[in-house]
């Protein structure tokens, strides 16, 4: 549906005479009472406040009084602010004790020890290594959700990309990488021992 002159033009007649959004888009056809609401908007159309929703008729208008000119208000008076007692988000840290919040590690450091590989399947660290070399290597930007979002490795270097192979269904990546994320527990907690 597109707003032609001639239905706006009817949008305007209807709108003056009173009636409802409802009314109007039925009228028109092919329009949703929203859409007649947002083109009255648009066109800055009057909102009727004061005819109190029911449908009006033509009636002359009785001329309007001049309305006096407003008073100024004096601007009003500030309040102080009462004084409000913090405390702060993160405790002071006392002298001696282990913090709580791991360290950043600024690019170009080497990362933190990730999982061991007695902790991933040896069948499924294979299959991993086998899929990297087929990787399509892609960047942030490059991927979709068709694609593996597996990264490989150190985000800080500008050797970092994600695996890219088609997804498993329903998974964010491919079948090699689902093999090393999703695993039951009991399987992982067989390995370490």
């Amino acid at each position: 549906m597109s707003w032609t002159d001639e239905r706006v033009e009817l949008l305007k007649k209807m709108w003056g005479e009173g009636q409802s959004a409802s009314q109007i888009a039925k009228e028109l056809g092919g329009v949703t009472r929203n859409a007649v609401i947002g083109k009255v908007h648009r066109l800055g159309l009057s909102n009727r406040a004061g005819s109190g929703g029911a449908k009006a008729e033509s009636k002359p208008k009785a001329e309007a009084k001049p309305k006096a000119a407003p008073k100024p208000k004096a601007p009003p008076k500030e309040k102080p602010m009462p004084e409000m007692k913090t405390e702060p988000a993160v405790p002071p840290r006392v002298a001696g004790a282990p913090s709580t919040r791991k360290a950043i590690i600024p690019a170009g450091q080497p990362l933190p020890p990730q999982p061991s590989a007695n902790e991933i399947s040896p069948e499924a660290l294979a299959k991993v290594n086998e899929v990297e070399k087929k990787a399509k290597k892609l960047g942030l930007m490059e991927l979709t959700e068709r694609t593996c979002k597996w990264p490989v490795g150190d985000p800080a270097t500008e050797h970092f990309w994600f695996c890219g192979l088609p997804t498993q269904s329903g998974k964010p990546y491919c079948e090699a990488h689902v093999g090393v994320a999703f695993q039951p527990m009991s399987a992982r907690r067989d390995r370490r021992r």
